[in-house]
């Protein structure tokens, strides 16, 4: 797999640019002047413990928190002044399940199709589609309550695939999943990035998730502490791997910063 330099404005126009974004709890800060940039058709990893920031994050990118203090624009179109163009180019599979175990596969993927303005011809093309992109054809009428956890997340998946999206974000995606359906999913999202030409950005704090030529946006109780290629990460900590470099980093900014997010 080719993967794209981060933030390089590969085709003028990054897939991600976020730019001095902050958002507090009250009187407790989540993120603190967050900037980076994500390129087209690329694979990025936000890396980070629990508690660092990532689910802010991607709240503030998927327009579910407004962004008050710094800018967020997807291809270009800014997330406060014109939601509806840059959430059109995004898809998003959060950490907690969100699927109707009560209804089927189908039902669940058809009714997100409508709510997308999405006709029930082309819905039901693209919802073969996609679940054959994540290996759950002959599901469809499956009830998502039979599923396995690992078939779940490929369903939600599936659903945010169905609108076409540019980028997709995925917030611990893996999570309480066994280790090959853990495997299975992250190749599969990596190959979606090769094959069509997505840009992933993959939030998560296992670090053996993250492969050696993937570039990573670290963060440490709300703060960015690293950016860049893995191997420029580890080698700007004095680290010989990611891991402890992202132990370092975790490290050290705990101990530099009080105001932790939750």
């Amino acid at each position: 797999m080719q993967h794209v330099r981060t933030g390089d404005g590969t085709n003028g126009v990054a897939a991600l640019d976020v730019a001095a974004v902050s958002h507090s709890y009250g009187a407790r800060r989540a993120l603190n002047e967050v900037s980076f940039q994500i390129a087209p058709a690329s694979f990025t990893v936000l890396l980070g413990l629990n508690g660092a920031g990532k689910t802010t994050l991607f709240s503030l990118v998927s327009h579910l928190y407004d962004t008050r203090h710094g800018s967020i624009r997807i291809f270009g179109h800014d997330i406060r002044r014109a939601p509806g163009e840059a959430l059109r180019r995004l898809g998003i599979v959060f950490q907690a399940r969100t699927l109707d175990l009560d209804l089927s596969v189908y039902q669940n993927l058809s009714y997100h199709a409508s709510l997308h303005g999405i006709g029930a011809a082309d819905a039901r093309r693209r919802i073969d589609a996609v679940l054959e992109t994540v290996e759950m054809s002959g599901k469809q009428h499956d009830k998502a309550r039979s599923l396995s956890g690992g078939q779940m997340r490929r369903v939600e998946i599936a659903r945010a695939l169905l609108h076409q999206p540019h980028l997709l974000l995925l917030d611990e995606a893996t999570v309480g999943l066994d280790v090959q359906s853990r495997a299975g999913i992250l190749a599969n999202i990596r190959k979606l990035v090769a094959t069509e030409g997505i840009s992933v950005f993959w939030a998560t704090h296992l670090i053996d998730e993250v492969d050696d030529d993937d570039h990573v946006v670290v963060l440490a109780e709300g703060n960015l502490v690293a950016k860049g290629y893995v191997a420029e990460v580890v080698a700007a900590t004095g680290a010989r791997t990611i891991g402890e470099a992202f132990s370092r980093l975790s490290g050290k900014q705990s101990a530099a910063s009080p105001e932790a997010s939750p």
